[in-house]
C-alpha cells in the first residue's frame, strides 16, 4: 500500500494490486518499488514505461517514448483512467470510494479512530433491463449502424439522460452489466455509476455466444464492432485500447476459434493488437486486419461501404499474425 494524493486527500492505495488487473506484456519487470514495462498505450518494443509503486513519488508514471503528451506521464488517477477507459475524474471517484481518504487530525481536535473496513473483491452487478428504453438511435443511423443491428444490442435511451444514446454492455450470458451513454452532439460519454466495470465485460460477447460464432473481429469501440456487424461479420469490443485480464478470460471461454485483430489504424490500435496477440496466442488463431487508409471500421463503412469490410476478412486478404509484428500475407 502507498499513500497518494487524490483531490487533495491522502489515500492509502494498493497500487500494485490495481495494476495487476492489467497485462503489461512479458517484458514487464516488477520490483518492490517500481514497474518497468512496454508502454500500454502504443507499440513499444523496448520497456519505456515506468511507474513508482512506493515512496514519496508513489503513483507517478512516465513513458519516455510517448507520441502524445496526454500519455507521457502524470499521477496515478490519470493512469488508472486511461487503463479503465474512463476519465481521470471517474478514476478519482473510484479510488476515493474504494479506499477512502485518510483521516487528518486538525490542531486541537480530539483523535477519533475510524472503524476499520475490509476491502472486498469487486463483484459483478446486474442492472435491470428497464433502465434502457429500446429504440432506434438516429445518431447511430448517421454512423451507418442499421436498425436491425441496433435492435440486436438493445440500443435505446434513458428518460434521465436526454441527448445521449444508451449502449448496453452485457455479460456473456446476456444479463445487463452496464450502459454507456454516448452524447449525440459531441464525444462526451459516461457509464452507470456503481455498475459492473467495463473492464469486466466484452461488448457483443452475448451475441457471439448466442450465435456460437467462431470467427470474430476484436475492436476498441462499440460503434466499430457494430459496423462489422452491419457487414454481416461478428465482432466484439473492449471499450478502449487496452484489454484487461477479465476480458481475456471471457474471450478464452468463448466459442471463438479465429480472432481478427481490428484495433484502430494508429499507434494505440497497433499496440492493442500486439497486446491481444501476446496474451491469446495459442488459444485462438490470430489474424491482422488492415484498414488501408482509413482509421477504423466505422470509417471504412461510411467511406467505402460494407463490401470492403467483408473483403478484409476474405482468405486472400488475410494477414496472419506472427510474433513480434512479423506479419506476412499468405
Amino acid at each position: 500500500m502507498a499513500i497518494i494524493k487524490v483531490r487533495g486527500h491522502d489515500v492509502d492505495v494498493d497500487i500494485e494490486a490495481e495494476l495487476r488487473e492489467y497485462d503489461f506484456g512479458h517484458r514487464a519487470r516488477w520490483s518492490s518499488d517500481k514497474l518497468v514495462a512496454s508502454s500500454p498505450f502504443r507499440v513499444d518494443k523496448a520497456p519505456s514505461f515506468w511507474i513508482s509503486l512506493d515512496g514519496d513519488y508513489a503513483g507517478v508514471w512516465g513513458d519516455s517514448g510517448a507520441l502524445d503528451d496526454e500519455y507521457a506521464g502524470g499521477n496515478f488517477a490519470k493512469l488508472l483512467g486511461h487503463l479503465r477507459n474512463e476519465s481521470q475524474e471517474a478514476a478519482e471517484e473510484y479510488l476515493l470510494e474504494e479506499y477512502g481518504a485518510l483521516y487528518v487530525v486538525e490542531q486541537g481536535e480530539d483523535i477519533v479512530l475510524p472503524t476499520p473496513t475490509l476491502r472486498t473483491k469487486t463483484q459483478d452487478k446486474e442492472l435491470p433491463s428497464s433502465i434502457v428504453t429500446q429504440a432506434v438511435s438516429p445518431y447511430l443511423i448517421t454512423r451507418g449502424i442499421s436498425a436491425d443491428v441496433q435492435e440486436e444490442h438493445g440500443i435505446g435511451y434513458s428518460e434521465q439522460y436526454r441527448g445521449f444514446t444508451a449502449i448496453p454492455w452485457r455479460f456473456p450470458d446476456g444479463r445487463l452489466g452496464n450502459v454507456k451513454y454516448r452524447s449525440t452532439r459531441d464525444k462526451r460519454f459516461f457509464y452507470v455509476k456503481g455498475a459492473t466495470q467495463i473492464r469486466r465485460l466484452v461488448f457483443g460477447m452475448d451475441v457471439v455466444n448466442r450465435e456460437q460464432s467462431e470467427e470474430v473481429v476484436l475492436c476498441e469501440g462499440e460503434i466499430d464492432a457494430m459496423s462489422w456487424q452491419v457487414a454481416g461479420v461478428p465482432a466484439i469490443a473492449i471499450g478502449g485500447a487496452h484489454i484487461s485480464r477479465q476480458q481475456i478470460d471471457i474471450i478464452r471461454r468463448s466459442p471463438i476459434k479465429r480472432l481478427l485483430l481490428g484495433g484502430d489504424n494508429d499507434e494505440m490500435g497497433r499496440r492493442l493488437n500486439e497486446q491481444v496477440a501476446d496474451v491469446l496466442r495459442g488459444y485462438v488463431e490470430l489474424v491482422d486486419v488492415d484498414y488501408e487508409d482509413e482509421k477504423d471500421a466505422n470509417d471504412v463503412l461510411l467511406v467505402k461501404g460494407a463490401d470492403l469490410l467483408v473483403k478484409l476478412t476474405n482468405v486472400e486478404s488475410r494477414r496472419y499474425y506472427l510474433p513480434f509484428s512479423h506479419n506476412t500475407v499468405i
